[in-house]
């Protein structure tokens, strides 16, 4: 008995310590620019002394922060997506200078709409967290937005 009791206890202090690995909150929103185009726009909040990776890639290793859009055949995209607040670091992990986001980040994929508005566009972000002493294994989320 005593040995369930230590196995629970180890796999729920496991449990608990893979949940608060966590750092990084997405979200996504739609702004119309006019009637047949608009910005997707994706945010990250990244909790304090953790940042993410920018989408320029760099041969030191990181895994740059990337946007794969599902094909909806209402849209189109316009050219890649922009990012807004990266900043260069000398990040300690990968021993270069890489560009980076801490405490948030933002980024805005254009849109044409070939379609009836009123859609849903699904699609991932694969992206790298890390701190000073530490780096998370990349992890890809789902996301979608609802035009207008």
């Amino acid at each position: 008995m005593k040995k369930i009791i230590t196995l629970f206890l180890c796999l729920f202090g496991l449990t608990a310590a893979n949940a608060q690995e966590n750092p990084v909150t997405w979200s996504a929103a739609y702004k119309a620019i006019n009637a047949t185009e608009g910005e997707i726009i994706i945010s990250a909040k990244i909790e304090k002394n953790w940042h993410i990776y920018s989408q320029t890639a760099s041969s030191a290793g990181p895994v740059p922060t990337s946007f794969n859009f599902e094909p909806v055949k209402n849209f189109k995209l316009l050219g890649t997506a922009t990012e807004i607040g990266a900043h260069e670091i000398f990040d300690k992990t990968f021993d270069a200078q890489i560009s980076s986001f801490s405490d948030k980040a933002e980024f805005r994929q254009k849109i044409k709409i070939t379609g009836k508005p009123g859609f849903i566009i699904p699609f991932t972000v694969e992206y790298m967290s890390c701190n000073d002493m530490m780096c998370l294994p990349p992890k890809t989320v789902n996301l979608n937005v609802k035009t207008q």
